[in-house]
């Protein structure tokens, strides 16, 4: 099993930034890739972005490049979702989710992944 705490949400006026944090633990050898996803009230859940383990590369949503930034530090088994610009609408619930080994990256549908954080709210303000 591989366990995921994501930190870093709040509240952020329009324009601001934040960044947000994903700490595994367990079974993270098993783990090729990271990815984050979003879901707001009353819509499905989102892809957002992920990371394979070398994090060499990424692989956005369209509607997100250039304002949001995934990386990864793998001595501290921490992915990390940095998030400019941001819009009233990037409200969301914010989560954080592994695939094991063995799947092709990158995989953007929510029923690949293995395993989920218990999400981070992110509120943006007008």
């Amino acid at each position: 099993q591989v366990q995921l705490v994501e930190s870093g949400g709040g509240l952020v006026q329009a324009g601001g930034s934040l960044r947000l944090s994903c700490a595994a633990s367990g079974r993270t050898f098993s783990v090729a890739a990271m990815g984050w996803f979003r879901q707001a009230p009353g819509k499905e859940r989102e892809f957002v972005a992920t990371i394979p383990r070398t994090g060499s590369t990424a692989y956005y949503a369209d509607s997100l490049k250039g304002r949001f930034t995934v990386s990864r530090d793998n001595a501290k088994n921490t992915v990390y979702l940095q998030m400019n610009s941001l819009k009233p609408e990037d409200t969301a619930v914010y989560y954080c989710a592994a695939v094991r080994g063995g799947s092709s990256w990158p995989q953007t549908l929510a029923p690949a992944y293995d395993y989920w954080g218990q999400g981070t709210q992110v509120t943006v303000s007008s």
